[in-house]
């Protein structure tokens, strides 16, 4: 115990020369990393920053792209929609004229139709009304004939006779409308 008690302190002391030759090496091995390794990671560290300054930089430009295009993008549809409706408007414009044309086409034919068909009727009624006189006028003819007791041959006296009873009957007719 004397050992302990003479130098206890002493003994986690190293000696001087262990302390100068230690900060010597110290000293050293500091200089070589300042000198050789120093450098070496300021030269890893300045590339990953300029490796990250450039992905910042990039990543800037892309977002300024995507931004620029996404504009593009938006005026775009902006200006498909503007079109779309002017072609909707368009059509319904053009549909109302196609109806229009349709109607009007409709009811000059209704109307030529019509017109025809009353063409037609009055042709009808004329062709009935001569077909009525000569069968009226035989008929008057051979009734008048019968009524005399002789048969009216001559054939002009046959038509003034028939042209008579037909104006007669145009006469009473009138005057019963």
């Amino acid at each position: 115990m004397t050992l302990a008690q003479t130098g206890g302190i002493k003994l986690f002391l190293p000696q001087t020369y262990d302390i100068i030759w230690s900060f010597i090496i110290l000293v050293v091995i500091a200089l070589f990393f300042y000198k050789f390794m120093l450098p070496r990671f300021q030269k890893i560290f300045d590339e990953r920053a300029s490796k990250i300054e450039g992905g910042i930089s990039k990543a800037k430009v892309a977002q300024e792209e995507a931004d620029a295009a996404k504009k593009k993008f938006e005026d775009q549809l902006k200006s498909a929609r503007v079109d779309a409706s002017k072609i909707r408007d368009d059509a319904r414009a053009e549909a109302s004229h196609i109806i229009a044309d349709a109607r009007s086409r409709a009811e000059t034919e209704a109307a030529q139709i019509t017109a025809n068909a009353q063409r037609s009727i009055e042709s009808q009624q004329q062709q009935a009304l001569v077909s009525l006189k000569s069968e009226v006028g035989a008929l008057a003819t051979s009734l008048a004939g019968k009524i005399l007791g002789t048969r009216l041959q001559d054939d002009s006296v046959q038509s003034s006779m028939l042209d008579s009873m037909i104006d007669e009957l145009g006469q009473d007719k009138d005057k019963a409308a």
